[in-house]
């Protein structure tokens, strides 16, 4: 080997070193989780409390960079695109790697499935069937009968077209067939507030945004969109229970995703950073506290878990025939 390719080869095995040295020693600085919604939201909640845990496990501090647009588009673009080293994180939803794709066909602006590297499950959400306090139905049926008596009089709040909320309610009027009318709105809190106002008279909204209010009694919650009833709200059924709805069921979620490439001893080592952080005593009081339940994977089981979401809200979009763009 001559000296030229000597040197080459040398230098090569010094960077490689020098990279392993830093993977060992990962992290080294201040890490980021993105959220693609403005702060206070469910999404931002959550992303928080894990943030304190993972600043205890990794020995650096973990900040919650908020980067609200697009429903959430921005901010998974954003990450995609950074450098894959484990300092930047996404805090995915259903929206951004369940129902988004199916949607921005045009402008989505990231490979949900090619632009990222999984990490691990974080928490699943139900959302709750909210009525006005006032309104008369006080079950699902009762609801359904309101809604054929009063064809086209009952709006629905969303937090936003496209959004979990607008397709539960959109599936909703589908499978009682019964008309409704979508009333958008510029996210959940906003959503929620025009159903205790009256100005809508239902909405299915997250778990974490409307308990408050329905264990206050402003709100009346008539069931829950999860397989099983939620731990928060024991005695409001699932849409599973009441008949014609057997087959409804909405998981909204939350995961943390890396940029497609990040190192995998890096990956191992967020993952069961959030696995002892999902342990942490005040994280489980702090997400039930918030209707959210800690729900911890594998990486493996993460990326097979989106591959599931986006072939079943692609089905669902279809389906309803809901277009944003």
């Amino acid at each position: 080997m001559n000296k030229k390719r000597m040197l080459v080869a040398m230098t090569a095995v010094a960077g490689l070193a020098l990279m392993g040295q830093a993977l060992a020693q990962y992290p080294q600085q201040p890490i980021r989780i993105v959220v693609g919604y403005a702060a206070g939201g469910t999404t931002d909640i959550l992303a928080r409390s894990l943030a304190e845990q993972l600043a205890g496990e990794l020995k650096q501090p973990v900040i919650v960079d908020n980067k609200p647009g697009a429903a959430g588009n921005s901010a998974a673009a954003y990450v995609q695109q950074s450098s894959p080293d484990g300092y930047t994180l996404f805090m995915a939803t259903v929206s951004s790697h369940g129902i988004n794709p199916a949607l921005y066909k045009k402008a989505l602006g990231y490979d949900p499935v090619n632009g990222f590297a999984p990490v691990s499950m974080v928490a699943s959400i139900p959302l709750v069937l909210i009525t006005n306090a006032n309104l008369p139905a006080k079950t699902v049926p009762d609801l359904v009968a309101l809604a054929k008596q009063k064809a086209g009089e009952l709006n629905y709040a969303s937090s936003g077209n496209g959004s979990p909320v607008h397709l539960a309610g959109a599936m909703f009027a589908q499978n009682a067939n019964v008309k409704l009318v979508h009333v958008p709105y510029r996210g959940g809190a906003l959503a929620n507030t025009s159903v205790i106002a009256g100005e809508t008279q239902l909405s299915f909204a997250t778990l974490p945004g409307a308990l408050q209010q329905v264990k206050a009694g402003r709100l009346h919650a008539m069931a829950v969109t999860t397989k099983e009833r939620s731990a928060q709200l024991p005695g409001v059924p699932a849409m599973r229970e009441v008949q014609g709805f057997g087959g409804f069921e909405i998981n909204t979620w939350n995961a943390l995703l890396a940029p497609k490439g990040t190192p995998q001893p890096v990956i191992d080592t967020l993952n069961k950073a959030v696995t002892r952080a999902l342990a942490s005593p005040k994280l489980l009081q702090r997400f039930n506290g918030e209707g959210a339940t800690p729900t911890g994977s594998t990486p493996a089981e993460l990326s097979r878990f989106i591959n599931a979401e986006l072939n079943k809200w692609a089905g669902v979009v279809k389906d309803l025939n809901v277009k944003v763009d």
